[in-house]
């Protein structure tokens, strides 16, 4: 025990130090190494943009609008002379039909007097004439409820509204989209009307689309905005009251086996419109189409485009992947040559 602790540590001990002092003067003359091994992950995908290919199919363009009953508005009847209500033919609230008389105007126009001068004499004589009459004849324009708030002998002018027929006939209006009135350019004289809670579908003729004028209820109420309007008479004969809701559907147009594509796909929603080709080597370029019906969801293809032909599913975002490249905004050798 007293040699191994005399001799054989010490001798272990001084071994070690020798090997730590080697050590120590190989890194101070040649330096430790210190390099390392890059193991971060390197993107390794792409971004691909969805493609579709071009088919054939059928659109057929049915417009759903949510409208309302209302009473269709009453009928201004207008003086048609000026003078004065000489008679009244009929009386207020009565039921008239189109056509009936309602009052007579009387017109008295002054004439000159006749002068006559006597060719022996030459004497003139004036003799007076009785002012011109001219009698009118006012009649009702539509058949329904009369209002007659005029009086006889009043005065009144050409254009003067002298009474009201309300007509007591329904019609449904809806609020158009800009999209829908797009649609319904050239709509049909009919469409077909479903009341909520009430009869069977039937088809309402004399179908108008128009526009109207009003302003932004969500901006300061004095921005103009534009929206379109749908009206179409209730038939006689279908029981409905005003303020029911009601849905009005409008088929303008259908077409079979025809060049289709998603409306993604296309810059543009009438007439004409831009699509991006893509090619075999997977580049893509944008081309004019010309536009046919749609039904919300396909459109119509009429130039441009055949089937079988590979478009972008979806307009590309400018600057986004894809997209084309500005060549006086960012230089691209692959793109722009050089």
């Amino acid at each position: 025990m007293g040699v191994t602790r005399r001799i054989i540590f010490p001798t272990i001990r001084l071994i070690l130090w020798a090997i730590i002092a080697a050590a120590l003067v190989k890194i101070a003359f040649a330096g430790a190494d210190v390099s390392t091994t890059d193991t971060s992950l390197q993107p390794t995908g792409a971004i691909v943009q969805p493609t579709v290919e071009v088919a054939t199919g059928t659109v057929t363009n049915a417009v759903t609008v949510q409208a309302s009953v209302a009473a269709d508005p009453a009928v201004v009847v207008r003086a048609t002379l000026a003078g004065t209500v000489s008679r009244l033919l009929a009386t207020d609230g009565a039921a008239v039909v189109a056509g009936a008389p309602i009052l007579e105007i009387r017109q008295e126009t002054p004439q000159d007097p006749l002068v006559r001068t006597d060719p022996t004499t030459g004497e003139q004589t004036t003799t007076e004439r009785k002012p011109k009459i001219t009698v009118e004849t006012v009649k009702a324009p539509v058949a329904g409820t009369l209002s007659l708030p005029t009086l006889k002998d009043q005065v009144v002018s050409v254009g003067d509204e002298v009474g009201k027929v309300a007509p007591g006939t329904l019609s449904v209006t809806g609020t158009l989209t800009p999209d829908q009135q797009y649609r319904l350019v050239g709509a049909p004289s009919q469409a077909t009307v479903t009341l909520n809670g009430g009869p069977a579908p039937f088809d309402c003729t004399g179908l108008k689309v128009g526009a109207t004028t009003g302003t932004d209820p969500s901006g300061d109420g004095t921005t103009p905005t534009s929206s379109g309007t749908v009206t179409c008479a209730i038939p006689a004969g279908v029981t409905a009251f005003p303020g029911l809701g009601a849905t009005v559907e409008i088929t303008n147009g259908s077409a079979a086996d025809v060049v289709v594509v998603p409306i993604t796909a296309v810059q543009g929603t009438v007439q004409k419109g831009n699509v991006w080709v893509v090619a075999a080597d997977g580049s893509n370029e944008k081309r004019p189409v010309g536009l046919g019906l749609t039904d919300g969801e396909n459109v119509q293809i009429t130039e441009g485009l055949v089937a079988g032909d590979t478009i972008l599913q979806f307009i590309p975002v400018p600057g986004g992947a894809g997209a084309p490249v500005d060549c006086t905004v960012k230089y691209d050798p692959a793109v722009c040559g050089g």
